[in-house]
């Protein structure tokens, strides 16, 4: 394997031209994205305005704008995004399919749900919703392990069959909820399942800027071993990786993070799936590319959400209805591609 091999303490991470050069590209693509969301608007602003914000020389009205409501957005979505790509990125090596991400075997569907459960039944709030929806993240993903394990072990097609069963279960329990609610409540639930980055603000950055510093490292430290564990599990077991328990405790990391993109944002739909697949078509190597498909992430939702906010449909579009769009338009191709 070519490369350089850096350590820092536990974590060893191999570091290859075209990763780094790639790595660049997507950071000067999201920077591009976090400008435009900084500068487009109701209101516009000039990048020339930008430098005055941080000086603190801007007019107030600007300042307002850009630190109090467009900045902490677009943070906001690029940390939404970075989790969802790492997550469906780990889904994706832990299955070794493409349909294995949290969006479509069942584990943002489960957080979701409990969040959706929160809003019309025990009376919503901002941190009991969120706290909803990682305990339902978590839940799902325990229900979907015990059901999808034979033989002592998880993984491969059968964990993305009883995931996506166990997904229609919990949207179908999902919708009798929202369907049964008062109609303020349904309301309520319905804007937060259509997923969406409105009014969110420093709170949320901060907290999934926690979320992220915890789990980066984790996930680093494990992608070795889930690189030898896409082998196969005979090949982990002989060179001293403990597969299953390796297995699960990557698949716990993958949905607190999911979950927590889910908590913040609501459920987004198809960025999880389609980043880890862009970054294997970006980068053809061996082992899972937790950085760059969280980088492709965080660009994806960036991207989307600055689409969002000025598709002229008469109406505030949620982020989750373009990602569904356009990830819907992507899977179909790629199935076009391989049929």
């Amino acid at each position: 394997m070519s490369g350089t091999l850096i350590r820092i303490g536990p974590v060893a991470v191999r570091v290859r031209a075209r990763t780094v050069v790639t790595g660049i590209a997507i950071l000067v693509v999201l920077a591009v994205f976090v400008l435009g969301s900084l500068v487009i608007g109701a209101t516009q602003h000039g990048l020339a305005d930008l430098p005055a914000v941080l000086t603190g020389e801007a007019r107030p009205s600007v300042t307002r704008s850009v630190l109090g409501r467009r900045l902490p957005r677009a943070l906001t979505a690029a940390l939404v995004g970075a989790l969802l790509g790492m997550s469906g990125a780990v889904f994706q090596s832990l299955s070794r399919n493409a349909l294995g991400s949290p969006d479509i075997i069942g584990f943002t569907s489960g957080a979701a749900t409990a969040a959706v459960f929160q809003i019309v039944v025990l009376g919503g709030g901002m941190l009991q919703t969120a706290v909803a929806a990682v305990l339902g993240g978590l839940l799902t993903a325990v229900l979907v392990y015990l059901l999808a394990r034979r033989d002592g072990i998880t993984g491969g097609l059968r964990l993305v069959l009883v995931g996506i069963g166990v997904g229609a279960v919990v949207s179908a329990l999902s919708s009798l909820l929202i369907a049964r609610a008062d109609l303020d409540d349904a309301l309520l639930a319905q804007l937060w399942s259509a997923g969406s980055l409105t009014g969110r603000g420093w709170t949320h950055v901060a907290a999934l800027a926690v979320v992220a510093g915890l789990a980066v490292p984790a996930l680093l430290t494990l992608s070795r071993g889930l690189a030898i564990l896409e082998m196969g599990d005979d090949s982990a077991h002989g060179v001293g990786v403990p597969a299953e328990r390796l297995r699960f405790g990557a698949m716990v990391i993958a949905v607190v993070i999911a979950a927590a993109a889910t908590a913040a944002a609501g459920p987004i739909a198809f960025v999880a799936f389609a980043a880890g697949q862009i970054a294997r078509r970006l980068l053809p190597v061996p082992g899972v590319l937790v950085g760059t498909a969280g980088l492709i992430g965080a660009a994806l939702l960036v991207g989307a959400d600055l689409l969002a906010q000025h598709l002229d449909l008469g109406m505030r579009t949620p982020v989750g209805l373009v990602t569904s769009l356009l990830g819907g338009l992507y899977l179909l191709w790629l199935l076009a591609r391989r049929i």
